[in-house]
């Protein structure tokens, strides 16, 4: 069992930067892939970024590539976001995900899951 509790977000102007941080409980998180996925209002959760167990692999999506960085402390259990470039179309509730199967970029893949924290870019 794994919990995940997101925090970080907040607003900020675009061309701004966030760095959103996942704190996991349990003492085998680093055998857990970690991902994060965004839901803006009225469309589908999508894939952001996903992270190997042992921080050596990372993914990222194609809108994000070049300015999101996914990192993690296992020392921590902790997941890290930085989003640097901030546009307007950044705006969403950030999820933290978790599961033991490695990267996956669809929703279904992750078991665990975090509550949300929210992000808006401002124009």
């Amino acid at each position: 069992q794994v919990q995940l509790v997101e925090s970080g977000g907040g607003l900020v102007q675009a061309g701004g930067s966030l760095r959103l941080s996942c704190a996991a409980s349990g003492r085998t998180f680093s055998s857990y892939t970690a991902a994060w996925f965004r839901q803006a209002p009225g469309k589908e959760r999508e894939f952001v970024a996903a992270i190997r167990g042992s921080g050596g692999s990372t993914t990222y999506a194609d809108s994000v590539k070049g300015r999101f960085t996914i990192s993690r402390d296992n020392a921590k259990n902790t997941v890290y976001l930085r989003a640097d470039s901030l546009k307007p179309e950044d705006t969403a509730v950030y999820y933290c995900a978790a599961n033991l199967y490695g990267v996956l970029t669809t929703s279904s893949g992750y078991r665990y899951w975090g509550q949300g924290t929210q992000v808006t870019v401002s124009s």
